[in-house]
């Protein structure tokens, strides 16, 4: 009988401490921090692409031209972590009407771009030594980690803001923070997508501005639910 009394009253008092915490008073809200930056720096994909009816040939083709483009690359001396191979491909195609295959080759590589001054040099150099398709141009900044650092305080400002906005009508308070909840998504550079376009102008004298950088967003968002005073 003792038992059972003293298992009750150990219920008892669970019960009665969760429904002290279910009822302590609190506000949940939600905060954005935005950065805005000009880029620095730039990841570009290109690619050399060749077509035949042999195989062999087709590769060799391929082959040279990426060789040709690679030994540019490092003429601008840009350090060899900064590009690399991304996709190898040799594909037969074969034509139902005319009954024969036909062979896809294309090797991609990805360059990241430290300074942005030398846009265009890089672009002329490795179009005219062989790609022939310009995949995509992502800008990015070499700082990402210490803007994105920035972005969360900025969300976490502006939960504080808002929770002290809404309790400051009940003549409320808020504490401290109970839950913090990070609901942030990994940041992707939005790319920009490029056709071949051709590398001649009207006045090769001319100074060329063919890159418009822009800004890039950083964005942080957080929950919190901090407790009413």
């Amino acid at each position: 009988m003792k038992k059972v009394l003293l298992i009750l009253s150990v219920l008892f008092i669970s019960l009665s401490y969760a429904q002290e915490v279910k009822q302590i008073p609190q506000i949940s809200v939600a905060g954005e921090g935005k950065i805005k930056v000009v880029p620095d720096q730039a990841t570009i994909t290109v690619t050399v692409e060749t077509k035949g009816n042999n195989a062999k040939d087709v590769k060799k083709q391929n082959d040279q031209q990426m060789e040709a483009v690679l030994k540019m690359i490092k003429k601008m001396d840009l350090n060899p972590a900064d590009y690399k191979t991304q996709r190898v491909s040799l594909n037969p195609q074969y034509d139902y009407e005319k009954k024969k295959t036909n062979y896809n080759a294309t090797q991609t590589i990805e360059i990241l771009l430290r300074d942005l001054s030398k846009y265009d040099e890089l672009m002329d150099g490795v179009v005219s030594q062989g790609i022939n398709r310009i995949d995509n141009v992502v800008f990015q900044s070499s700082k990402l980690a210490e803007y994105q650092s920035e972005a969360r305080k900025l969300a976490m400002k502006e939960a504080k803001l808002k929770a002290t906005d809404y309790v400051s009508v009940l003549g409320q308070k808020i504490g401290r923070a109970m839950t913090i909840s990070d609901n942030s998504q990994s940041y992707y550079p939005q790319p920009v997508y490029a056709r071949m376009k051709s590398m001649e102008m009207s006045d090769a004298s001319a100074p060329r501005e063919t890159l418009a950088v822009g800004e890039i967003t950083i964005t942080a968002n957080v929950s919190v639910s901090f407790i009413l005073e």
